[in-house]
């Protein structure tokens, strides 16, 4: 609820020859930046976050920044993605939905319908999409045969994965001698002969640290 103050948006990109950056960086780019700007008065847009790199890579950070922007920043969010397994966002952050565009199969024909649907799309219809823009049939019978290989695949091999847990707290640094000693000191206490022993002290406890 409350009025939008600001509009954000990061999806398809064209690379900047000039400048010698990929639709990747440009879109990271982007993305940061919403990330750093963005509030909970903001409208948020994302669009197919993660392409242009390894499935794992696009997954992952397509995941943290769904994470970032939930937990976080809290603007009202569109996410579309590709990846089937952020489907799973809902499940464990309360507030987010998945919407789906209805679409019907006749045999090997598809028509999208162009109406929002509550809940994840059952299947993705890249072939067939490529098969109505004219794909040599070749390709697209090639492309249904890997298909249905890589999902099987998929099958025998899928871990259960958390992809939106949050990361680990770190531990904190050990405290070396030099930093112990220092924080030890006084200098509005010392006069200017302990200043300079201090100083030896912390130069052979900086080596010592070193070895």
């Amino acid at each position: 609820g409350g009025e939008r103050k600001a509009v954000e948006g990061a999806g398809a990109a064209a690379d900047d020859l000039a400048n010698a950056q990929s639709t990747f960086m440009l879109e990271m780019t982007e993305a940061a930046q919403i990330l750093h700007s963005a509030s909970a008065q903001s409208l948020v847009l994302m669009d197919e976050i993660g392409r242009g790199t390894s499935t794992f890579d696009g997954l992952a950070l397509a995941a943290g920044i769904a994470a970032q922007l939930h937990d976080r920043t809290k603007a009202f969010t569109l996410f579309a993605t590709h990846y089937f397994e952020l489907t799973e966002f809902p499940a464990t952050h309360h507030g987010a939905v998945n919407m789906h565009v209805s679409a019907t199969e006749s045999g090997r024909d598809i028509v999208f319908l162009h109406e929002m649907q509550p809940g994840p799309a059952s299947k993705s219809y890249g072939i067939q999409v490529a098969r109505l823009a004219g794909m040599p049939a070749a390709v697209v019978n090639h492309a249904r045969q890997a298909l249905d290989a890589l999902e099987a695949q998929q099958t025998q091999t899928r871990a259960q994965v958390d992809l939106f847990a949050p990361p680990p707290a770190t531990e904190a640094p050990e405290v070396s001698a030099v930093e112990s000693a220092l924080a030890a000191l006084d200098p509005d206490a010392m006069s200017p002969r302990e200043a300079l022993d201090a100083l030896y002290t912390l130069r052979k406890l900086n080596a010592r640290d070193r070895h």
